[in-house]
């Protein structure tokens, strides 16, 4: 199987309101997919209708092979952002029923969960009730991959994504954060407003948007740098920027003017960061047109 699941003219609305507007997406098997998209794009409506949550009004959705979901639910796990935690239950009974809900049995759903508690380094706090918890231990297990978490645990979660991802398991990957998806998903799509703006391998999408950033390091007030001619935009971080060229702008150009004014550590013609492509795609007026870029 090379896809995972696939989406066909996928239409949700609300009260009159379209929130998912015939989406068209197939997302391969394996690796690691991303779902990305502002507050109120749609991909929450997205998700819940692949897991069979709620139903589209028109369109179809097949995940796995299936046009059932009843067929394949042992197969699919879903983290939502929000908690629904049992707070009074003990992490490993909480575990254990959790897994008995998608067919496993008691035993087995005992084991597999006492195995992941010990993996990601809470096991010990397997007979501790949810509420005592903290909010970091409660995403290792049931939230928000990332969100909020230590560098540490950050890296434990990423390596355990990354484990069962080589092992075959497909992850679609919905988050904000354009730094953590541009460095672990293969492939991507992009939904503003319930459309698809765009949608392909990660790579592919990058070299879409051609070589026309540039990195800055430097020493000095780089507040100036988004005044400059041919400069598109700016994200500043201090003595770091990422600077979007304008059509046709010369890089060297924007060197000699930064150099009047800064001392330049770093100066580095490359693709857009993931960041600066969800800014732009997202930021535009008009209404979003789909961009397949490549294949997967």
């Amino acid at each position: 199987m090379t896809t995972a699941i696939a989406l066909r003219d996928v239409v949700k609305s609300f009260n009159g309101f379209r929130a998912v507007d015939s989406i068209t997406l197939d997302i391969p098997a394996g690796g690691i997919f991303g779902l990305l998209g502002p507050n109120g794009a749609g991909k929450s409506t997205t998700i819940r209708m692949i897991m069979d949550i709620i139903r589209p009004d028109s369109g179809t959705i097949r995940v796995l092979g299936a046009s059932s979901h009843a067929d394949v639910r042992s197969r699919v796990g879903y983290l939502p952002e929000e908690r629904g935690l049992y707070k009074k239950m003990k992490v490993l009974d909480m575990l254990e029923f959790l897994g008995t809900l998608t067919g496993s049995s008691p035993r087995d759903a005992r084991t597999e969960s006492r195995s992941w508690l010990e993996r990601l380094e809470i096991g010990d706090w397997a007979s501790k009730k949810v509420e005592e918890l903290s909010k970091g231990m409660q995403q290792k297990i049931l939230d928000e991959p990332f969100s909020g978490m230590d560098p540490v645990n950050q890296n434990l979660f990423k390596d355990a994504m990354l484990e069962i991802s080589r092992e075959g398991t497909t992850i679609v990957f919905s988050t904000h954060q354009m730094e953590t998806a541009e460095r672990l998903c293969k492939e991507l799509a992009l939904i503003d407003k319930g459309k698809l703006v765009l949608s392909g391998p990660l790579a592919k999408v990058k070299e879409g948007f051609g070589k026309n950033s540039l990195l800055l390091e430097y020493e000095g007030d780089g507040a100036f740098l988004g005044r400059l001619s041919g400069v598109a935009r700016v994200d500043e971080y201090g003595s770091y920027s990422e600077v979007r060229l304008e059509a046709g702008a010369d890089p060297q150009a924007i060197l000699r003017s930064v150099g009047e004014r800064l001392r330049v550590r770093r100066f580095e013609i490359v693709a857009p960061t993931l960041h600066n492509i969800f800014m732009e795609k997202v930021g535009a007026t008009a209404a979003p047109v789909l961009e397949r870029v490549g294949d997967a």
